[in-house]
């Protein structure tokens, strides 16, 4: 058998690891530098991050994708596998991803450490505890909440209304028992009786903070901001009324700090932060993107899900935050993906089908046009599997050529960084090509007026239904002087659409707006649209089952 057809798991256990020190050593950065964290992982010090600010920025290049499906495009393998073939040509490049959450680690979609020949390794650490940034941020939330509760139980000297609580405790773990609560039952020393529900920890504002702040300090600035409840009055009550900022920002010192590893050819990545693009904005931190654009010539990242969701809250909320100019933008498609969009069920997805095909590059076709609204030079990423026909990828390649859009086939999965060299060499000529990069809505617009320029421009959406509560949110929302900040929209990640069994390219429908709250430490406000749920719950048969630990240590099942 093929070694192509080795596990992800046996792929990266024989991965030739150097000492973190080696990679850091590799991009200038000395043994004060770096904390490490055992043999292969490292923090970034702040110290180190202040020294490499005189540096020139690198090509930034945001990997992207289209509608995921249950057949999977592989963009985390892709992103991984354009680092490394940069490489391979010549070029210094580093890599920016997200952690992994343990949510889907145990539920359905597994890890998320890209996969085959184009993997960071260590994989089990990275998917597991890696280095205990989540647990922080679970216990900064956490810790909120609890400061929150003996407030109300010592007197409520605020007069929180408990029925206007808006910020809830978390979990990373997918338990959708926890969805709806109640918390202080038992005698009165236990606490004030109210309704609670949690949110899975990437959905939370303080992972976003995380996430959008620039330092220590700003991080701190940022969670007192946090609106954690409304008054009798209606009154927003912020986290720095409770006084526990200080508090939450010694729990997240070293979390704010991005994590150096490395890939399975020893490609520099810079991984820090993991707000799911479905229900949060998507993207690593602002810290771990401008560290690595200091330390090579070109950034590589990601950003999550499909690109209505995550190139959408890159472009128009980190980058805004960030002041970054994206130089290039490459968007993964796989042919199985288009051939599930165009109709075929998972289960026949081997089978050559053209008429298919041919359906479903309608969805190919809207991403492409999306992105182009941001003025970032495009290229298309044809992720390879070994059951596409050769007649499939010269459709999909005519397809974009004729969009004005040059695609390459990327074998990064089964070859690793020289299977992608071509696709690394039409991104060098995209970053040559002057960037016209510009946010899809003005700070000026309405909230209502964000929301309905994405839903309209990206999602494809005759209009927007707001329910009473969230109209009344948002109104609220610019009442206590809000309205210029970008909207972060919650959606399922399998349709253009708020309905998750519209594929394709869907027209005539419309988007429901059905709750809406601000996150004023992360800066944005958030739009719940159609039943979307910041708390996951697990499958029938989830990944956790198949996921063992052997007496010498070695782990099996995470992918």
């Amino acid at each position: 058998m093929s070694e192509t057809f080795k596990s992800d798991v046996e792929i990266a256990a024989e991965a030739d690891k150097k000492p973190i020190t080696e990679i850091a050593a590799r991009l200038g950065l000395t043994a004060d530098d770096i904390e490490p964290y055992g043999k292969y992982k490292a923090k970034i010090t702040a110290e180190a991050m202040a020294r490499l600010s005189a540096n020139r920025d690198a090509k930034l290049v945001l990997v992207t994708a289209i509608s995921p499906t249950p057949a999977g495009e592989g963009k985390t393998t892709t992103t991984i596998g354009l680092g490394q073939a940069m490489n391979h040509i010549g070029k210094k490049a580093v890599i920016a991803l997200r952690e992994p959450s343990l949510g889907p680690v145990f539920g359905v979609k597994g890890g998320a450490a890209g996969g085959g020949y184009s993997q960071v390794v260590p994989m089990d650490e990275i998917n597991l505890h890696f280095t205990g940034d989540f647990h922080a941020i679970t216990s900064a939330n956490n810790l909120l909440s609890a400061v929150l509760d003996n407030h109300l139980h010592q007197g409520n000297a605020l007069r929180i209304d408990p029925k206007r609580i808006v910020h809830k405790r978390c979990v990373d773990m997918n338990d959708r028992a926890l969805r709806g609560t109640v918390v202080g039952l038992g005698p009165k020393s236990d606490g004030v009786v109210r309704e609670e529900s949690f949110m899975i920890t990437v959905a939370t504002e303080v992972m976003a903070i995380l996430c959008l702040a620039d330092s220590l300090s700003d991080l701190r600035e940022r969670l007192g901001r946090m609106i954690v409840a409304y008054n009798y009055e209606g009154k927003p009550v912020f986290c720095r009324d409770l006084g526990v900022q200080g508090a939450m920002c010694a729990l997240l010192k070293d979390a704010v700090k991005p994590n150096l590893v490395q890939t399975v050819e020893n490609t520099p990545c810079v991984i820090h932060g993991g707000p799911f693009a479905n229900i949060a904005h998507g993207c690593n931190s602002i810290i771990a993107t401008r560290t690595a654009m200091k330390l090579a010539d070109y950034c590589i990242t990601e950003a999550g899900f499909g690109a209505d969701l995550g190139a959408e809250k890159f472009f128009d909320i980190k980058c805004r935050a960030a002041g970054l100019h994206p130089d290039a933008v490459v968007l993964v498609a796989t042919v199985r993906a288009l051939k599930y969009n165009g109709g075929v069920p998972k289960d026949r997805l081997n089978e050559e089908n053209l008429e298919a095909l041919a359906r479903g590059v309608s969805n190919l076709k809207a991403h492409i046009e999306n992105l182009r609204l941001y003025g970032v030079p495009l290229a298309v990423a044809i992720n390879h599997f070994h059951t596409d026909t050769d007649a499939e990828i010269a459709f999909l390649t005519e397809f974009c050529a004729s969009m004005g859009v040059k695609a390459r086939v990327s074998k990064a999965f089964a070859e690793g960084g020289t299977g992608a060299t071509a696709l690394a060499e039409e991104v060098c000529r995209l970053c040559e090509t002057p960037s016209a990069f510009a946010p899809l809505y003005g700070d000026e617009l309405s909230l209502a007026e964000k929301i309905e320029t994405v839903a309209r421009r990206i999602y494809r959406a005759e209009g927007v239904d707001f329910t009473p509560a969230a109209e009344r949110a948002l109104c609220e929302a610019e009442e206590n002087g809000y309205g210029r900040l970008p909207v972060c929209i919650a959606k399922t990640q399998y349709s253009l659409s708020d309905d998750p069994a519209l594929l394709g390219c869907p027209s005539g429908h419309r988007i429901t707006i059905r709750e809406s709250r601000v996150s004023a430490g992360a800066g944005f406000v958030v739009a719940l649209a159609g039943p979307i749920l910041t708390m996951p719950g697990l499958p029938a048969s989830p990944a956790a089952l198949r996921i063992d630990v052997d007496e010498n240590g070695a782990i099996t099942g995470i992918f």
